[in-house]
């Protein structure tokens, strides 16, 4: 697994896309990701320290997660099927270890930048993207 971190937001008016870019920690490699609108405004939002008076989704499910006494140790970004990408939340909670759950990248690495959390993505994604998708 290769460790990222988000490198910009593109928000491409023409196209009505938002896309995120995860660039490699200790590399060069970038993974582009077409990402929702409302995804895109959760994850500006948070490093824009923008505070809605009442918890959006995401903040929901940070809340969620501190209430239950858990925590997300990683984001996984582990597959490419079919131009989609798919990731995993790696949740752990004391005294049962290790939950996995399956989510969107957009909804994970909106989630991930609220609790500060690693994200991952496998090697194997970095490879099909370079043989094209």
């Amino acid at each position: 697994m290769i460790e990222v971190e988000l490198s910009r937001i593109i928000i491409d008016e023409e196209k009505r896309e938002q896309v995120i870019v995860l660039k490699e920690k200790q590399g060069s490699r970038l993974l582009p990701i077409v990402i929702g609108m409302s995804e895109a405004a959760a994850i500006r939002m948070q490093f824009g320290g923008f505070s809605p008076p009442r918890p959006l989704t995401h903040d929901l499910m940070r809340s969620l997660i501190d209430a239950l006494d858990a925590q997300l140790e990683k984001v996984v970004i582990d597959k490419l099927v079919d131009s989609t990408f798919h990731a995993k939340l790696h949740f752990l909670k004391k005294d049962e270890g290790i939950k996995v759950v399956d989510a969107r990248p957009s909804d994970s690495i909106a989630l991930a930048v609220r609790t500060k959390s690693p994200i991952f993505v496998e090697e194997g994604v970095f490879d099909k993207l370079s043989g094209g998708i």
